[in-house]
């Protein structure tokens, strides 16, 4: 699995507000690029992250985790990128331990008209090249709103991660700088739908909840951030693991 990401809304509010936004679990800022040609922009990340979460749950076996990627944005509101992880599933060798995770996207994203709101609706796949089948690759479809500093996604996926068939994440997001102190503050919280009995979970556990609060500082260019992110799942759910626990993490992001 992944982050998995809020790098739609992240995409969304670099075309609408022009500016840079850290992600707000383990994922690096996605930040518009120098203007190649008019209507065109690229740009790319870098990121080293002390446990690469993903809905609360670790996709690094709890340990460091290497990541980056690029995007392309096109006029008007169009956007194309891969986002690309160090993973480890430590599950030895029942079809999980590919140790790469690549996940290609693209969508559209504007404001509604003049107006403080904005629309952001795109696909995402989800690809474990070293895996030893293809049950772990899925695809997401996902649909957003923002207004202002506050973000509501959902998405769908047809058939999860592990085979788990029907799944559905519900997220919301909050950002704000913290008075003139430089720091910004980001708050997430995610509902996770599984259709399946437990799905990827090692339980029937049908649905959990995952949180985290990111506060985030830009430093010689460079954005470190500090991150608690948990889940309501027990060690049971995630195979006897700490996986799922709350936890701090620490990530460097540069934007290239």
């Amino acid at each position: 699995m992944l982050n998995k990401k809020l790098l739609p809304a992240a995409v969304t509010a670099a075309l609408l507000a022009g500016t840079s936004l850290a992600q707000a679990q383990d994922e690096p800022a996605i930040v518009t690029g120098d203007e190649l040609v008019s209507g065109f922009e690229i740009s790319g990340n870098v990121a080293l992250t002390t446990d690469y979460r993903f809905r609360g749950i670790s996709q690094s076996d709890e340990d460091f985790a290497v990541q980056g990627g690029f995007d392309a944005e096109f006029g008007p509101g169009f956007y194309l990128g891969m986002w690309g992880s160090s993973v480890d599933f430590d599950t030895n060798g029942d079809g999980y331990d590919g140790s790469l995770e690549l996940d290609y996207y693209g969508g559209w994203a504007s404001s509604i008209g003049d107006t403080d709101f904005g629309i952001d609706v795109g696909y995402i796949y989800y690809d474990y090249p070293g895996d030893n089948g293809d049950e772990g690759d899925y695809q997401e479809f996902y649909i957003g709103g923002s207004w202002r500093d506050l973000s509501l996604q959902v998405n769908y996926s047809d058939d999860y991660y592990a085979e788990t068939d029907e799944f559905w994440y519900v997220s919301g997001d909050y950002s704000f700088g913290l008075f003139d102190t430089g720091l910004t503050v980001d708050l997430h919280v995610g509902l996770n739908f599984l259709e399946e009995d437990g799905g990827f979970l090692a339980t029937d556990e049908d649905q959990y909840t995952d949180y985290s609060v990111a506060v985030t500082y830009n430093w010689a260019s460079v954005d470190w951030s500090l991150a608690y992110v948990g889940t309501d799942l027990d060690e049971e759910d995630v195979f006897d693991t700490d996986w799922a626990d709350d936890t701090v993490v620490f990530t460097i992001a540069k934007s290239l």
